[in-house]
């Protein structure tokens, strides 16, 4: 599915996923600190390699779709709050 046509992540969806990111991390902020479009990592939430593991760990889990160490589209994928939730929204099938 292109990302032109992908289903977009709704306000309930981003702070779901908030949520996740801060429960998997132990993240010292809240999710409604986290905004949309800032970067997962290096400048702005400031996650590294095995934060993402961590973080396709649980989303597999509660989306029950797989997130790929050799998927092409991770760097997009995991570019925000934004584009993960909108992946999760394509992808889901829980």
């Amino acid at each position: 599915m292109s990302q032109e046509n992908a289903p977009q992540a709704d306000a309930t969806l981003l702070q779901e996923v908030a949520e996740l990111l801060v429960s998997a991390l132990n993240l010292d902020l809240g999710p409604a600190e986290i905004a949309p479009d800032e970067p997962l990592f290096g400048e702005g939430l400031g996650l590294d390699s095995i934060d993402i593991l961590e973080v396709a760990l649980v989303v597999s889990k509660r989306y029950g779709f797989q997130l790929r160490s050799d998927n092409e589209d991770n760097v997009r994928i995991f570019k925000s709050l934004q584009s993960l939730a909108t992946h999760i929204a394509a992808q889901r099938t829980i």
